[in-house]
């Protein structure tokens, strides 16, 4: 029976990869070209390069401000960097920061990073001086990768002294220092020396609510051939199409669809900035089939005016991805409503990569679920004593998967019980085995004896027609231990008043979820990847008793 299985299971994935193009029929020469480049650069995320520049060398890897760059470009640029930064004076680099936006630059110091073996940092691009400089200090930075624009935070983070060698990685003008350029150039047709030496991927966690902690994970940072057959069996990815990114590279959710895409030698189509309707146009302009977004991007294509949006009917996308962030179900549906049912919402963290899925069908059924668990993930709703839940009932979500999250690097790790992780989320399943998350762990309330949940209260305040968004937290409160307060954004060109909107949650949900305090905003505080930057907001509440 276990025989039996196995082949079954074989088979199974060997049908899906042949659907999707990995498995395709090529000369035999070209197979084994293919395994050489595959065996000469190792289990890494950026593998699906030197792979593709023997299978496909002469299809667009990347289209960004600069222009096009093939495969097989890219692989010669990738290998001179690499041998390049093995060239530099001292040690080859051990531990590489890249602090980038969408671009080819980031691709490529990725890429020579993982053919030398040296841990990487991923770096969120909005860090100023002091947080950047307490990060790069922990992770033990001795090179780092950062656009021109960044300079200043790099100044004062990594000053000359340091020792901590620094590259440009993407400039408009004439820079004083190294560039990835030049290194490049001085090393074309070069490979870089084998190396034993495989290097870690530590990705920072959102730190919305405090310094981001590094999250480290193994080998290419996810967990192999069965979570690629998970993915394909339920996004209709396929090879060699075009996909547009727009979620930062350097979060978790856009490096792993970068990762994805590059694996299936897709051309990758994005920008350093994003902006809504030129994303749009990426889409349109290159009949991409696929688009990579964290939530807040949706809102802002959904923003556009009709008329603008109606330019760019984009008939060739077949899927849509979105994860970082809450979604807004009423975004959800008109998004599907103008470009198909397209979407689809990822459940994950730094720490366990994918969680759960939501199709196009989960979210026309509810378009504020989780979906369904990714195949291959267990989860389990249990409660403080950590008791298993039914469905109904909200408690912690914990979730067991192959993910290869090592720890954080300061030395903390997560809490585990039975095998399972906990995901730092509170969520239930509902009678259909979907899954519904309905905040943090951390941002659950207790005002006046009963347990408050501040999404209820956001999605409240969202359904009302002025609202564009709203974020709840929770303060100390000296007579109720603690209360709701929320701010909010109007929608152009509407108008509400704070007790009007109090008005609207009284109308809907019980009373201890009316917020006591709300602050109307022009937009509320965000990160890259679109979560609302809640210390801030913590930190415009000012004293919290009395």
């Amino acid at each position: 029976m276990e025989l039996f299985d196995s082949i079954n299971r074989v088979g199974s994935m060997l049908a899906t990869f042949s659907r999707v193009g990995l498995l395709a029929p090529l000369r035999p020469d070209r197979y084994i070209r293919i395994i050489a480049a595959a065996a000469a650069e190792g289990s890494t995320t950026t593998v699906g390069i030197a792979i593709a520049a023997q299978r496909c060398g002469d299809r667009a890897a990347i289209i960004d401000e600069r222009g096009t760059c093939t495969y097989a470009e890219l692989h010669r640029r990738c290998d001179a960097l690499a041998a390049g930064l093995q060239r530099l004076p001292g040690r080859t680099p051990r531990a590489i920061a890249l602090m980038c936006r969408n671009h080819r630059g980031f691709i490529e110091a990725l890429a020579a990073a993982n053919r030398i073996g040296a841990d990487v940092l991923l770096l969120n691009t909005s860090f100023a001086g002091p947080a950047l400089a307490e990060v790069v200090a922990r992770e033990g930075v001795d090179l780092i990768f950062y656009d021109e624009e960044f300079t200043a935070a790099v100044d004062l983070a990594v000053p000359a002294e340091s020792g901590c060698t620094r590259v440009v990685s993407w400039t408009d003008n004439k820079v004083p220092g190294l560039t990835a350029d030049e290194l490049i150039d001085a090393n074309a047709g070069r490979s870089p020396d084998r190396t034993s030496r495989s290097g870690k991927l530590v990705m920072l966690t959102s730190g919305t609510t405090g310094t981001p902690k590094g999250a480290r994970r193994s080998g290419s940072g996810g967990g192999g051939v069965a979570d690629l057959k998970a993915i394909f069996d339920r996004i209709p990815w396929h090879t060699e199409e075009t996909v547009v990114i727009a979620a930062p590279m350097f979060h978790a959710w856009g490096f792993s669809q970068l990762a994805l895409a590059l694996t299936m030698a897709c051309t990758i189509a994005t920008r350093r900035k994003f902006d809504a309707e030129a994303t749009l146009a990426l889409v349109e302009n290159n009949s991409a089939a696929g688009l990579c977004v964290v939530p807040v991007m949706f809102d802002r294509i959904m923003a556009l005016p009709d008329d603008v949006r109606a330019q760019y009917p984009c008939r060739s996308l077949r899927f849509a991805t979105a994860s970082g962030s809450r979604m807004h179900p009423d975004v959800v549906t008109a998004f599907m409503d103008d470009f198909g049912d397209v979407v689809y919402n990822n459940y994950n963290a730094t720490e366990a990569g994918m969680i759960a899925l939501a199709t196009p069908q989960d979210l026309r059924y509810s378009p504020d679920t989780a979906g369904r668990p990714a195949p291959g993930t267990e989860i389990r709703i249990l409660d403080s004593d950590l008791a298993e839940l039914p469905a109904g009932s909200t408690g912690q979500i914990f979730v067991r998967n192959s993910s290869q999250f090592d720890g954080y690097t300061g030395g903390d790790s997560k809490l585990f019980h039975d095998g399972f992780m906990a995901s730092g989320d509170l969520g239930y399943f509902d009678s259909t085995g979907r899954l519904f998350v309905v905040g943090r762990d951390d941002e659950m309330i207790v005002s006046g004896g009963e347990n408050v949940y501040p999404i209820e209260t956001e999605k409240a305040l969202i359904a009302h027609p002025a609202v564009a968004e709203a974020a709840v937290i929770g303060v100390d409160d000296a007579d109720y231990g603690q209360r709701l307060v929320a701010f909010v954004a109007l929608a152009t060109g509407s108008s509400a008043t704070p007790d009007e909107l109090k008005q609207h949650v009284r109308d809907n949900l019980a009373s201890y979820k009316v917020p006591r305090d709300i602050t109307i905003m022009d937009a509320l505080p965000r990160n890259n990847t679109g979560k609302v930057l809640r210390r801030e907001l913590q930190a415009m509440a000012g004293p919290t008793e009395g």
